[in-house]
């Protein structure tokens, strides 16, 4: 099996500004790309929804080699109901953390020298307060399950995922693709995992010809394919293949075809501005505030 490299975890966010702030400004991560659609993605990359949205991608440097945020906004939709699917993102940074203090944007220090920061849409970052690393400082993505030794195996022996930890007294398992790339760490949830409406997705690359036999081999265990292999368009981009699964707890998994993703992922020096330019012209929070409505909640 040729390398694999974990890419993104996939986030809906209802308040652009207010989540744009949180990346940019309190995590000090940069504007990578930024995507405007006028209609809903093949692979439901922005949820079940057909109509005009975007993405937003955002890190500490280029998706190469950093494994990053990307921000869908469906325009109209104003929140998302969080379930106990996401349990947060663990990083490493200092700044962060003196970030948050300066900007009055409320920390919980949950254990020695690790703050719990929440961003917009409730969702859950843990920042530990040492200088950031000169490598990826993101460490990794903890989703809930509700049993560790069945969602183990799927993620070690189908997805072919190294075991790095594993307590049982604790109900958790760290796995991981490779040592200098961000963990997936799994945690017993205590009951059934539920992924409410703002459930999120996380991304993987593998060289393109190991599509089909991933796709093959979820066919033969018997295992949920949401999205079978199909060509994703970006316009003025790179086209690439994708595959969309599920793993036992209804987790989304995206794996993509790591060239063309490395053309589609350069980092656009545009991005901040692009994503500026789109917010000042989405007018949508004052045309509801003007029809004296809420935007919808998914």
């Amino acid at each position: 099996m040729a390398a694999r490299r974990a890419l993104h975890f996939v986030f809906k966010v209802g308040d652009r500004g207010r989540s744009a702030r949180f990346y940019r400004e309190l995590l000090g991560m940069s504007v990578l790309r930024h995507e405007e659609f006028e209609e809903g993605c093949k692979a439901s990359c922005n949820g079940p929804y057909d109509g005009k949205w975007s993405k937003t991608m955002v890190g500490y440097g280029p998706e190469d080699n950093h494994f990053v945020a990307e921000l869908t906004y469906n325009y109209g939709i104003g929140e998302y109901r969080l379930g106990n699917d996401f349990l947060g993102i663990t990083l490493v940074s200092s700044q962060a953390v003196s970030n948050a203090k300066k900007m009055g944007w409320p920390l919980k220090e949950v254990t020695t020298g690790i703050f719990e920061a929440e961003a917009p849409g409730g969702y859950k970052f843990y920042l530990e307060d040492k200088e950031q690393l000169k490598q990826d400082p993101v460490l990794k993505v903890t989703l809930g399950v509700s049993d560790l030794q069945k969602s183990v195996n799927y993620w070690s022996d189908l997805l072919g995922m190294k075991i790095y930890e594993k307590d049982e007294e604790k109900q958790r398992a760290l796995l991981g693709y490779a040592d200098n790339q961000c963990k997936l760490e799994l945690k017993t949830v205590g009951g059934a995992v539920d992924h409410g409406t703002a459930f999120g997705r996380i991304a993987f690359s593998c060289a393109k010809e190991e599509l089909p036999n991933i796709e093959a081999l979820m066919k033969k265990e018997n295992q949920k394919i949401l999205t079978p292999l199909v060509s994703l368009d970006t316009p003025g981009k790179a086209t690439v293949q994708v595959i969309i699964l599920a793993d036992p707890d209804g987790h989304e998994i995206c794996f993509v075809g790591d060239e063309a993703f490395r053309d589609l992922s350069k980092v656009d020096p545009n991005g901040d501005k692009l994503l500026d330019d789109a917010m000042a012209a989405d007018n949508s929070d004052k045309w509801f505030a003007a029809q004296k409505m809420k935007k919808a909640s998914a």
